[in-house]
């Protein structure tokens, strides 16, 4: 056997180097792929990834359990998508993550032969007891885009607008819709409307299009012995709606939120 010339102790030295090395790539990689998404230099976080709905949970009562699909990821858009023999309760897609003051801006594409509601949920939560989402909402209404941008509360002791303040669903009328509304349905082309929702303190402005619709001063109720008992109006999930009953087909993109304060 030849003789191995190199002392000992650099040999275990250098053995120690090289297996050192082999390994610090991976200790790397595994340590970056821990690590938490991080808001871009802007402060803007995506919440949809274009691909999965990781950061996304769906809640519905315990007998829709098997229509969760109901919610799924399609040509890079998250889509509701229920035909009219589905029968269901409210289906919903929250953020796993909570959220109070922010900036929330996302594309919206409906159809006008497709007539089912849909929402979009801020500062809300759902009760897993209760089965009910509390919390403010953004209308999304293909039937009657003119209503898009609208702000109710789904909070179970309340189910009433906020903006316009008229009391019950029915009561909106076309004629609250501000001059030089836009909602362009995707029939026979590729369009997507433009959703923004700021929610800074107890104040919520919907601009859709480019268009103001809603400028909400909810001081005394979003914030009232009600909303803070369920803990939301102030703080809470981000939620996407399938309303029950009609057909729906609504598809939701470029979703990211950008924290205030």
């Amino acid at each position: 056997m030849k003789q191995n010339n190199c002392p000992a102790g650099l040999f275990n030295r250098s053995l120690a180097w090289l297996v050192l090395g082999a390994l610090c790539p991976i200790a790397l990689t595994a340590a970056v792929s821990a690590a938490p998404a991080k808001p871009a230099a802007s402060g803007w976080i995506d919440l949809f990834d274009g691909k999965s709905l990781d950061g996304w949970v769906v809640k519905c009562r315990p007998e829709d359990n098997n229509k969760r699909d109901c919610w799924r990821v399609e040509r890079g858009t998250i889509t509701a998508r229920a035909d009219k023999r589905t029968r269901h309760n409210y289906i919903w897609l929250l953020t796993g993550r909570e959220f109070d003051n922010f900036e929330l801006r996302l594309k919206v594409q409906t159809y006008a032969n497709v007539k089912g509601n849909s929402g979009i949920q801020v500062r809300s939560r759902y009760d897993d007891q209760a089965h009910w989402l509390d919390g403010p909402q953004v209308d999304i209404h293909p039937a009657g885009p003119w209503r898009c941008g609208f702000i109710y509360d789904e909070t179970r002791e309340v189910k009433a607008w906020l903006w316009p303040d008229v009391g019950g669903p029915a009561n909106a009328k076309p004629s609250h819709a501000p001059a030089g509304w836009k909602w362009t349905h995707a029939d026979g082309q590729d369009a997507w409307n433009d959703v923004r929702v700021i929610c800074d303190g107890p104040r919520i402005k919907t601009i859709i299009n480019g268009v103001t619709v809603a400028d909400y001063d909810g001081r005394g109720r979003l914030d009232d012995a009600v909303h803070r008992k369920h803990r939301v109006g102030m703080t809470g999930h981000i939620g996407l709606q399938i309303h029950p009953g009609a057909e729906i087909l609504v598809r939701f993109k470029d979703i990211r939120i950008r924290p205030l304060r």
